[in-house]
């Protein structure tokens, strides 16, 4: 059995009736509960003016609202200034920011055209290179049947390569990006008057679909491996940028010449394209013909992967 704490009222056998009752009995009889309460009471009493009123000036709420006041008068000059300083600090750096950039950008437009003025004189040596090797390797196999036969097979890989150059009547076809006019009226849609890598693929595959036996972009020559794709706003043609007005050439393999290679090309579906081109986005597409177009020999095909069998003593090749 449990002992319990008993009260001295239990051990003489009496408590008060209204012992329950002592918290508000201490209320109504206006007795403090509490030594903090009756000391905080005193000093509310001591703050009161003659006729009872509290004294405006005086108590800890006036003067935490003070040092507040005074605070925040103190601290919002503080935090301005600390602004204003960030923001001249940062104009300072933009500004100086703007000549490194803009000499950082002229240097690095002078080297891409530095660099691509030397390619395309590398590109032209190539060429020249190449029609010699031609003509020194055609004149060799001219002495002998066998290398007759062999020139004309050679030839016809050659030309299904797009390996060596054709010279001959052709269409050409002109096509531009819209004029800065009627771009802007176009404010909700201003790419709509450009020219995109897909309008190219489907001019380029219509005219080879109408009879051309070779054709170029800008006097590139193109190849059965040939890509045509777009980096940001350029337009690549196995990986080399083009620029607007791209002049696509083709010369036609089929009797007729180029005459015939411009109507099947302006009855077939790339045709109607270039129409549509046209005439709902404000792109020029020109098509005219001429007597005489030269186009070179692309690049001979590096294999990246592919290599010929390893022949050993013995073995076949």
């Amino acid at each position: 059995m449990q002992r319990r704490r008993e009260d001295p009222g239990e051990r003489q056998g009496w408590r008060r009736p209204d012992a329950s009752m002592s918290l508000l009995a201490d209320l109504f009889a206006g007795r403090a509960l509490d030594p903090g309460y009756a000391e905080a009471a005193a000093r509310r009493q001591a703050a009161e003016g003659e006729d009872g009123a509290p004294d405006p000036g005086h108590g800890p709420g006036k003067d935490r609202s003070r040092r507040r006041g005074r605070l925040f008068r103190a601290g919002v000059p503080a935090v301005l200034a600390a602004i204003g300083l960030l923001a001249a600090v940062a104009a300072a750096e933009v500004r100086r920011s703007e000549p490194v950039a803009a000499s950082q950008r002229s240097r690095l437009v002078a080297e891409i055209r530095d660099r691509t003025a030397r390619t395309d004189d590398l590109q032209r040596r190539v060429d020249a290179l190449r029609e010699q090797t031609q003509r020194q390797r055609a004149s060799a196999l001219a002495r002998s049947a066998a290398g007759r036969q062999a020139r004309e097979d050679v030839a016809a890989a050659g030309n299904a390569a797009a390996a060596t150059a054709v010279t001959g009547p052709a269409l050409v076809l002109v096509v531009d990006d819209a004029p800065r006019e009627d771009a802007a009226e176009r404010r909700d849609r201003p790419d709509e008057g450009r020219v995109y890598d897909q309008d190219l693929q489907i001019l380029v595959n219509g005219l080879w679909a109408a009879g051309a036996a070779a054709v170029g972009v800008n006097g590139q020559r193109l190849t059965p491996t040939t890509a045509i794709r777009t980096a940001g706003e350029a337009v690549l043609v196995d990986y080399r940028p083009l620029s607007a007005p791209y002049e696509v050439t083709a010369i036609s393999g089929a009797a007729g010449g180029p005459e015939a290679l411009e109507r099947a090309f302006r009855d077939s579906a790339a045709g109607r394209r270039a129409r549509l081109l046209e005439e709902r986005y404000g792109i020029r597409v020109e098509i005219g013909v001429r007597d005489r177009v030269r186009l070179p020999g692309a690049g001979a095909l590096r294999l990246r992967y592919a290599r010929p069998p390893a022949t050993g003593p013995g073995e076949d090749p």
